[in-house]
């Protein structure tokens, strides 16, 4: 008797062999090739690769179909947050929590969660270190009632990536245990500095968690530690996960989200990169903290030296500045010493967390003629609409009641409008197309121009998300900043060549 395991494979007959079927949802590679061996196929079926494009679809006020509007207004609500400087931990210590448990096998999320989550973990861990370059980060899985340890805490993002992609092979099995997994987390955080942020990211797909004790005494554990829980449910909610938030994070419930639909999980997933705001006073208190500040060094291609965190011969490397240890990459800490090693550049870019860029305010059509194209990539701007022409009608008084509508129509026919018909006229008008509301909400500009508040130039969208989510500046600010240095060296040469300033 065959297997009824098989893959299905439609019967084809006469002319229908060798063609491929329009109506099959299994794909063809389930076929046995030559000699009888069944070949390995992973395409996927048609019903799973199912798109929405009807949620990017809305109708305007006058009927037309707009897609364009949606994706910039997405755009500006990532960018439209609070921008008032708040104190906040820039060393971070986080460890990353994935459910690998069978619940991830749903495929409510495409393909299914458990490939989607590991999907956007990796954008996770490019985004995190990208925005906090001097944090370290460890993964814990949950997967058949246990806790599995990914990766060790530590700031070198390739090695957590090469983890992922290799337990991402793996299927999800059994049932996820929130008690296990933070009591590894907790073991992980111990050692972790107290000028540190201690925080456990979890991302839930299950409804239930098989604890083998009370996870109550865990929570307790935790708070005792200072250490916050955020947690992503990809399922309903769960009561012992609000909880567990709420406890951590000084009775504050919105570290606790449900994702949608895809885009939103990416959001959510992504959010988790900005710093945590400081609440405990211990860490309000100013502290100094020892760093080090080592040169890169690369040797003749005759010597090779095993540098002290991986044990790998190496010709290039940074030399700590107190025990003169080799480490081949930045930022770390010295595995002899302890010392932080980091470069200047990684303080830099975590600094913008604490002085953010300010919001750029959407430019109306006043206001548009100002500018033609960006300033920053000078790509064309829309042009301004042409203003309707306007029509003079003369006014003539009415009569009083006994005006009828024969006499009106006669006197527009002529270019005169009754006075007591002028409100009227107005109010049925025409309303002009205007942006969706949607896009109003979200602040997208009817220009398609954003202004910089501090020197006032205009930029598109793009150079909008790439300046507050990137760079971190503006151009037209830093411009305004080399003019006048520029002028300042000007002055100080006397008016004539420019002096040459060391940097």
């Amino acid at each position: 008797m065959a297997d009824s395991d098989d893959e299905y494979v439609g019967d084809l007959s006469g002319d229908d062999a060798g063609v491929d079927s329009a109506y099959g949802t299994r794909s063809k590679d389930g076929a046995k090739g030559k000699g009888g061996q069944k070949t390995k196929g992973n395409r996927k079926a048609a019903w799973e690769e199912v798109q929405r494009a009807w949620e990017q679809v809305a109708i305007a006020d006058d009927g037309s179909i707009t897609v364009a509007e949606l994706i910039e207004a997405e755009k500006r609500r990532r960018l439209m947050r609070d921008t008032t400087p708040i104190q906040r931990g820039i060393i971070r210590h986080m460890v990353l929590v994935l459910d690998m448990s069978i619940a991830m096998a749903e495929k409510d999320l495409l393909p299914n969660r458990f490939a989607l989550t590991f999907s956007y973990a990796v954008d996770f861990v490019n985004t995190f270190f990208q925005q906090n370059p001097i944090s370290q980060l460890a993964i814990i899985g949950m997967r058949d009632g246990i806790a599995v340890r990914i990766s060790d805490m530590g700031g070198n993002q390739v090695e957590h990536i090469e983890k992922l992609r290799q337990w991402a092979q793996k299927d999800p099995l059994g049932n996820p245990s929130l008690q296990n997994a933070l009591e590894m987390c907790r073991g992980a955080l111990y050692h972790t500095p107290s000028h540190g942020t201690r925080e456990v990211l979890i991302i839930y797909g299950a409804l239930l968690s098989s604890d083998p004790g009370d996870i109550s005494d865990t929570i307790t554990s935790l708070i005792a530690d200072r250490v916050r829980v955020s947690i992503i449910g990809l399922a309903a909610q769960v009561a012992i996960c609000a909880e567990l938030c709420a406890r951590t994070n000084n009775n504050d419930d919105s570290q606790y989200r449900i994702a949608l639909h895809e885009q939103h999980f990416h959001d959510l997933f992504l959010a988790a990169t900005t710093p945590p705001v400081t609440h405990e006073p211990e860490q309000s208190n100013a502290s100094l903290l020892m760093m080090g500040f080592p040169s890169r060094s690369l040797a003749s291609k005759d010597y090779v030296s095993l540098c002290a965190c991986h044990n790998k011969p190496t010709r290039e490397g940074y030399t700590c500045t107190r025990c003169k240890i080799k480490v081949c990459r930045l930022p770390a800490s010295c595995p002899v010493c302890g010392l932080t090693l980091i470069l200047s550049t990684h303080l830099a870019r975590s600094y913008h967390h604490l002085f953010p860029l300010k919001s750029w305010v959407a430019v109306p059509w006043t206001e548009a003629k100002k500018s033609v194209a960006c300033y920053s990539c000078q790509t064309a701007f829309p042009p301004i609409p042409k203003a309707a022409p306007k029509i003079k009608l003369k006014v003539k008084a009415s009569s009083g009641a006994g005006q009828t509508a024969a006499n009106i129509a006669k006197a527009k026919g002529k270019g005169e409008v009754p006075a007591k018909t002028n409100t009227a006229a107005a109010a049925t008008a025409a309303p002009t197309p205007g942006l969706l509301p949607e896009a109003i909400k979200a602040g997208v500009s009817e220009s398609g121009r954003y202004k910089c508040p501090e020197c006032e130039q205009h930029f598109c969208i793009d150079c909008d998300m790439y300046a507050h989510e990137t760079i971190h500046n503006c151009p037209g600010c830093l411009g305004r900043l080399v003019k006048g240095q520029q002028q300042q060296q000007l002055e100080v040469g006397g008016g004539g060549e420019a002096m040459e300033v060391d940097s």
